[in-house]
């Protein structure tokens, strides 16, 4: 006797929308956070006033553009669960 297929649907239940509202809050968390911190090392070099300093920060700018990419990639993705969850129901 063969096996039932597996099941293509989540079922849909109020400890699956309580985690799924957990994790999409989550995800913009961490997008908000990542940007604040890329433009944060991005932009601080212009204002330390200490040159060595100044120079340290501004060589880790490949961390600052890094942090900006990957906190915009989190908030398009929670506002592409937030739009297909709309959808949906």
């Amino acid at each position: 006797m063969p096996l039932p297929t597996a099941p293509t649907r989540r079922p849909n239940n109020s400890t699956t929308r309580q985690a799924d509202k957990k994790a999409n809050g989550d995800l913009l968390l961490k997008g908000v956070l990542c940007v604040l911190i890329g433009l944060g090392v991005l932009v601080s070099p212009y204002f330390i006033t200490s040159p060595g300093m100044q120079g340290i920060v501004a060589n880790a700018s490949l961390v600052g553009w890094f942090a900006l990419v990957l906190g915009v990639a989190f908030i398009g993705l929670y506002v592409r669960r937030r739009l297909t969850a709309q959808t949906r129901h």
